[in-house]
C-alpha cells in the first residue's frame, strides 16, 4: 500500500500499512487495482464514445467506482473487488462491441487496453509505479480531481442528471495518465481542464438540486433536540433524504442532518416537512462521539465516514458508494431505496442525547445572495464592508485547524465569511454578528456549493465595478482535506483566482517543482500564523 490522497496521510508523506482514515492496505491496493481497470475501461469507452454506441450505465458505473475510492467512503475489500469484477465484464463487453463494428486493431493496443483479470496481478497498479517524481505528481493531481468530479456527477446522476462533455473528460483524464508521451506542461493543462470540468459538473450539480428542490433559503437551524426518536442522517446525498423523509412521514420519528447535510434544511422541498428538526452535531470527524449519543439509527449517504465503535455500529447503515465491514449495506432497487428497517429499528430507540442548544444559519447561496446584492454593495461603498474572505473547504481532526476558529474570531468586524464546505463548523456556532443586517457568515451549503461562491463573487464584484476578480476585495483562505477539495482548488485556479491561502498543510502529492509552478502561476501559499496570514489576506 502507498496512499497520499488525503491531508492526513501519515507523517505528512504516505500511509504504506494501513490508513490514517482507518483505511486497511488490503483495501487500499485493491482501490489502486479499481482505478487501473477504469482507465482501461475508458481506453474502449472512448471508442464506442465516438461512435455513438457507448452506454450509460457505463458512465453510471465509472462515477460510482471512481466515488467508492475517495476517502472515507467504501471501506470494504468485498465492495471494491466486486466494483473490479464488474469492470472487467464491462469493459470485455465494450471490447467485443468495438470488434463487432469493425473499430478495433487489437494488433495496436497501448498496455493498459490489453489488461484482463487474469494478469492484473502481474501488473504495478499502485500510485508508485510511476517514477519520476513530478509525473508521478502530476499524474496524480488529475486523478484525484476526476474523483471530485464523479462525486459530484453521482450526485447529479442520482437525480437524473447528466453531463456527457464531463463524462467523456473523465475518460480523457484517465488514459492520459497511462501515456509516458505527455510531458509536465501536457500534465498542467490537463490538471487545469480538470478544473474546467469541475465548474461545469458543480454547476449540473446546483441546476439538479434547485430543479428538484427549490433554491436555498436563508433558515434558522435547529441544533438542540425533541422528545421523540430519531434517524440521523449524513454525507452529502439530497436524494437519500428525501426518500428517508417519505418514507417516515407520519411515523412518529424525526429525521436530523449532520456533517455536510445541514444546508439540506435550507432547500423548500425539504424544509416543508415537520419532521426534518434541525441538524445534530458538527463535521464528519465527531462522528463516533455524536453517532453514540444520537441513541437512534445513522444513515450514511456517501463519503465521510468513521471506522464505527461497538456503540452505535449496529445502528449505523450506509448506501450508496460508502460502505464498512459489518454494517448494513442499502441498496436501491429500480431508483427506489427500502429505509423500513431504519424506521423500525428508530420506533424502539431512546430520543437523541441533546448535545447543545439554539440555532445557526444556512441557505445563502447565489439565488438569496444575488438577489439582495443591492444591499451588500451598498454596504461596501460606505465602508462598512471592507473585505470579504472566502473560508471554504474540509474541516478534520488535526488540532491545527484550530487555526480555522481562531482566523474567523480574529477578522476585522467589517469582513463577511463566505463558506461552504464543512470547513464551517469551526465557525458558524460563533457569535460574529451582522453588517446592517448582513451575517457575517454567509454559509452557501456543502463543498461542492463552492459554485455557488464563486457565482456570489463573481457577481458581487461585477456589481461593485470590477472587471477582474483578483483586484476586487475578497481573499481566499481554503482548508482541504480530500479529494472533492482539490477539484475545488483545480476550478478556482482555472478561473484564474490567485493568492489562495491553502492549508492547514499542503498536499503530500505536490511535488516541490509542481509546487513551485503552482506558486509562480497562481501565487498558492501554505497558511502560517494568524497574524501573518491576516496581514496578506485583508491587504
Amino acid at each position: 500500500m502507498f496512499c497520499y490522497q488525503c491531508e492526513e496521510t501519515m507523517n505528512g508523506g504516505g500511509c504504506t500499512n494501513n490508513g490514517m482514515c482507518g483505511k486497511k492496505g488490503e483495501v487500499a491496493d485493491l482501490q489502486d487495482d479499481l482505478i487501473y481497470v477504469l482507465k482501461s475501461i475508458a481506453f474502449y469507452n472512448q471508442k464506442a464514445r465516438k461512435a455513438n454506441i457507448s452506454q450509460k450505465s457505463t458512465d453510471d458505473f465509472m462515477l460510482d467506482a471512481l466515488f467508492s475510492t475517495i476517502t472515507n467512503a467504501d471501506f470494504r475489500a468485498t465492495g471494491i473487488q466486486d466494483r473490479i469484477d464488474r469492470g472487467f465484464k464491462l469493459q470485455n463487453e465494450i471490447k467485443q462491441k468495438l470488434l463487432a463494428n469493425n473499430l478495433l486493431d487489437e494488433d495496436d493496443l497501448p498496455e493498459i487496453a490489453t489488461l484482463t483479470q487474469e494478469n492484473l496481478k502481474d501488473r504495478n497498479t499502485g500510485i508508485l509505479a510511476t517514477e519520476e517524481e513530478d509525473i508521478r505528481s502530476l499524474r496524480e493531481l488529475v486523478i484525484f480531481g476526476i474523483k471530485g468530479i464523479a462525486a459530484y456527477a453521482h450526485h447529479a446522476m442520482m437525480l437524473g442528471y447528466s453531463n456527457k462533455k464531463v463524462n467523456s473528460f473523465i475518460e480523457e483524464g484517465l488514459v492520459a495518465t497511462t501515456d509516458d508521451s505527455l510531458t509536465d506542461k501536457n500534465l498542467i493543462s490537463l490538471a487545469l481542464k480538470c478544473g474546467e470540468n469541475g465548474f461545469d459538473i458543480m454547476a449540473e450539480l446546483d441546476m439538479a438540486n434547485t430543479a428538484t428542490f427549490g433554491n436555498p433559503e436563508p433558515t434558522l437551524v435547529n441544533i438542540g433536540t425533541r422528545g421523540k426518536p430519531g434517524i440521523l442522517i449524513s454525507g452529502h446525498d439530497l436524494n437519500d433524504l428525501k426518500q428517508l423523509l417519505d418514507q417516515t412521514e407520519g411515523t412518529g420519528v424525526d429525521v436530523y442532518t449532520h456533517g455536510e447535510m445541514l444546508p439540506a434544511n435550507s432547500y423548500p422541498e425539504l424544509k416543508k416537512y415537520e419532521h426534518l428538526v434541525g441538524n445534530y452535531g458538527g463535521s464528519w470527524w465527531h462522528q463516533k462521539q455524536e453517532f453514540g449519543s444520537f441513541n437512534g439509527p445513522i444513515l450514511l449517504t456517501s463519503n465521510c465516514i468513521v471506522p464505527p465503535t461497538k456503540i452505535y455500529v449496529d445502528r449505523l447503515y450506509t448506501t450508496g458508494s460508502v460502505g464498512y465491514d459489518g454494517v448494513t449495506h442499502i441498496v436501491a432497487e429500480n431508483g427506489k431505496k427500502d429505509f423500513s428497517a431504519i424506521i423500525e429499528q428508530a420506533k424502539t430507540c431512546e430520543p437523541p442525547v441533546q448535545l447543545e442548544e439554539g440555532t445557526i444559519m444556512t441557505g445563502f447561496a447565489y439565488n438569496s445572495v444575488l438577489s439582495n446584492a443591492g444591499k451588500i454593495v451598498d454596504a461596501v461603498k460606505a465602508g462598512k464592508i471592507k473585505k470579504f474572505i472566502v473560508m471554504a473547504g474540509c474541516d478534520g481532526r488535526h488540532k491545527e485547524r484550530q487555526y480555522y476558529t481562531d482566523f474567523a474570531e480574529a477578522l476585522p468586524k467589517d469582513t463577511i465569511i463566505l463558506t461552504a464546505g464543512c470547513a464551517k463548523y469551526r465557525y458558524n456556532k460563533l457569535n460574529l454578528g451582522d453588517i446592517d443586517g448582513i451575517p457575517r457568515v454567509l454559509d452557501a451549503g456543502q463543498c461542492n456549493d463552492s459554485f455557488s461562491l464563486i457565482i456570489i463573487a463573481q457577481g458581487l464584484m461585477a456589481r461593485l465595478g470590477f472587471t477582474d476578480v483578483n483586484e476586487a476585495p475578497i481573499s481566499y483562505n481554503i482548508a482541504w482535506y480530500e479529494q472533492k477539495a482539490v477539484l475545488v482548488l483545480l476550478t478556482l485556479l482555472r478561473l484564474g483566482i490567485q493568492d489562495i491561502t491553502l492549508g492547514p498543510k499542503l498536499p503530500a502529492f505536490v511535488s516541490p517543482n509542481v509546487l513551485n509552478v503552482l506558486v509562480d502561476k497562481f501565487n498558492i501559499r501554505p497558511n502560517s500564523t494568524i497574524e501573518k496570514d491576516m496581514e496578506i489576506l485583508l491587504k
